[in-house]
């Protein structure tokens, strides 16, 4: 079973924004040690509880401080980005660092509508995403579709793209495409069987790809007993609802208002976003990873590991790599 890491740099309650880059560094050298297959970073903007908005310059610093495991976007947020500069930024990380970069590519804006204006881009821009992928794999490729445009660095790269999605769009675009096709299982369950099922009907082979390759995300809670693994997942869904519900807010939630909090219908949503979670022991959690990747049909389970603190958060990504049984 390949796994591997989605690290959003989370900024702990209390911490700072250059603890969170010192703990993103020692989560991949962690994974590089325990046989992880990537780690993967998220553009977001505007949330104060992840640090991983610049997601390029964050691989460069990862990759600086790591040697051989993959690194790449999980995703980049196309719509906010011309494929041009994407084609730059990622090919300048492949002439640096070799075939270790992924580049997987999203259609959501990855922020609120405020913030979509702030980065200068239309709205609308969304609706041309299967365009601008091609634009982008065109320039990666060294084959143009801009006359007289090539990207530099870039063209000739081939770095690898990968289509995100949470929803049969993505599933469609990249079995049409025949990319590597990612599910956000770890935020939005809903679609995803029905996501891969159709993915896997329709795949198209390409020069990238000969067979389907599907990677879905799982949370992982993992502790060296249960009780403590479920102690550690509580705090993360009262975190996650303290987050979502307390966007904007001018303070921070009491432990007492968050009491409250979970017991609405909105934390009940929020909290199903969760819903595909392995929780417990190392051998809890690897035959809960195990078996979700068979009724998923994952080639690769993208682990989101859920401990709020930097070192349990380590501890999680060891005891699930030991009983999983990755080769370090």
């Amino acid at each position: 079973m390949k796994l591997s890491i989605l690290d959003l740099a989370p900024v702990t309650p209390g911490g700072s924004i250059a603890d969170s880059f010192k703990s993103s560094v020692r989560l991949a050298q962690t994974a590089e040690r325990n046989g992880y297959e990537r780690v993967w970073y998220a553009e977001h903007h505007n949330m104060p509880t992840i640090a991983s908005s610049a997601t390029s310059i964050l691989i460069s610093h990862i990759a600086h401080h790591t040697e051989r495991i993959r690194l790449g976007s999980g995703g980049i947020m196309l719509p906010n980005h011309s494929p041009l500069v994407i084609a730059e930024q990622f090919g300048t990380l492949a002439e640096i660092f070799g075939d270790r970069i992924d580049l997987g590519l999203g259609r959501a804006p990855g922020t609120d509508m405020n913030t979509l204006r702030a980065l200068r881009r239309d709205p609308a821009a969304a609706d041309t995403f299967p365009q601008d992928v091609l634009e982008l794999q065109g320039y990666l490729a060294g084959n143009s579709r801009i006359p007289t445009v090539q990207a530099i660095p870039g063209a000739g790269t081939n770095v690898p793209l990968y289509i995100l999605g949470s929803s049969l769009f993505g599933a469609k675009l990249a079995a049409q495409l025949g990319l590597p096709y990612s599910f956000a299982s770890h935020f939005a369950p809903d679609a995803l069987h029905q996501a891969i099922k159709l993915y896997r009907e329709e795949f198209t082979p390409s020069e990238q790809l000969a067979e389907p390759y599907v990677i879905a995300g799982v949370g992982v809670a993992a502790a060296e007993t249960s009780e403590r693994a479920h102690e550690l997942f509580e705090v993360a869904r009262r975190h996650r609802v303290a987050s979502f519900l307390g966007r904007g807010a001018q303070k921070e939630f009491t432990e007492a208002e968050v009491d409250m909090l979970m017991d609405t219908p909105q934390a009940a949503q929020i909290l199903d976003m969760m819903r595909y979670t392995a929780v417990g022991t190392g051998a809890q959690v690897a035959e809960y990873l195990e078996r979700f990747a068979q009724t998923a049909q994952a080639d690769e389970l993208i682990t989101v590991h859920y401990p709020t603190d930097a070192q349990t958060r380590l501890d999680s990504v060891i005891i699930t790599a030991q009983a999983a049984g990755l080769v370090g």
